[in-house]
């Protein structure tokens, strides 16, 4: 069993919490379903959605087709992911802008 964690701001706002909010109910039902299948088969069963950020210790969650979802994560502990960062893709290449929302959070992680 693999637990998901949305990344909290130091003041209390998920930022996770209000990307998945602002998009259509279509939308939140493909990444909830993923998630849902991360937590009972682990980050393995989602493969082909999945997809290391070069040279960062950032993976994305990559909800393809007319949507372009990404969901930006860490795995800090063994069967466990923290969710830092979503946004709608628009580019071919990850934005750098949307890559350092990520490590930014993380490292934020680390000092607490």
């Amino acid at each position: 069993m693999t637990q998901i964690f949305y990344y909290t701001t130091p003041s209390g706002q998920n930022p996770i919490d209000k990307f998945l909010n602002s998009l259509s109910g279509k939308q939140q039902a493909k990444i909830l379903r993923i998630f849902e299948t991360i937590k009972e088969s682990g980050l393995q069963s989602i493969l082909p959605h999945v997809r290391k950020l070069t040279g960062t210790p950032l993976w994305e969650i990559r909800i393809l087709g007319k949507d372009n979802l990404r969901i930006i994560y860490v795995v800090p502990y063994l069967d466990t992911v923290l969710l830092l960062h979503g946004f709608i893709k628009k580019t071919r290449k990850t934005p750098k802008k949307e890559i350092e929302t990520a490590l930014g959070r993380y490292y934020q992680t680390l000092d607490k």
